[in-house]
């Protein structure tokens, strides 16, 4: 017996669209996940379930009147001169994809609704004419 993704991709025709696999499997696309991982590092290194030395590449910016707190502070997003390198960097990267993130999504209070909003945030964007 096959399996779901083994039955979508055994059925998809040689000319068929390899975006219905995707939104059958609920797979997001290579850039989507890479952000899925450097946001979920971020979230682990936010909340110290990630290793210590990578608290020190991500400042979060000081606001006003408030107590700077990890979890709930904006990121800075360091300046590079190689746009090409520099800004696929963890500390430049890192800060720039947890800033795009919705409120909802950052503020979850475990890692694995963390995921769940994670997730489907960037597979609504992808396919926004997809009802799920």
């Amino acid at each position: 017996m096959l399996n779901a993704a083994a039955r979508l991709i055994y059925h998809m025709r040689s000319a068929g669209h390899i975006t219905d696999v995707l939104i059958g499997l609920h797979w997001l696309r290579a850039s989507q996940r890479i952000e899925y991982k450097v946001a979920v590092l971020m979230y682990k290194v936010l909340h110290g379930s990630a290793l210590r030395y990578l608290g020190s590449l991500v400042p979060v910016a000081d606001l006003q009147g408030r107590r700077t707190l990890r979890s709930a502070g904006v990121l800075v997003v360091p300046s590079v001169r190689l746009t090409t390198v520099g800004s696929r960097a963890i500390p430049v990267a890192a800060p720039r994809i947890w800033n795009a993130l919705p409120a909802e999504t950052t503020s979850a209070q475990s890692l694995t609704s963390f995921r769940r909003h994670l997730k489907s945030w960037p597979f609504t964007q992808s396919y926004p004419d997809l009802i799920i």
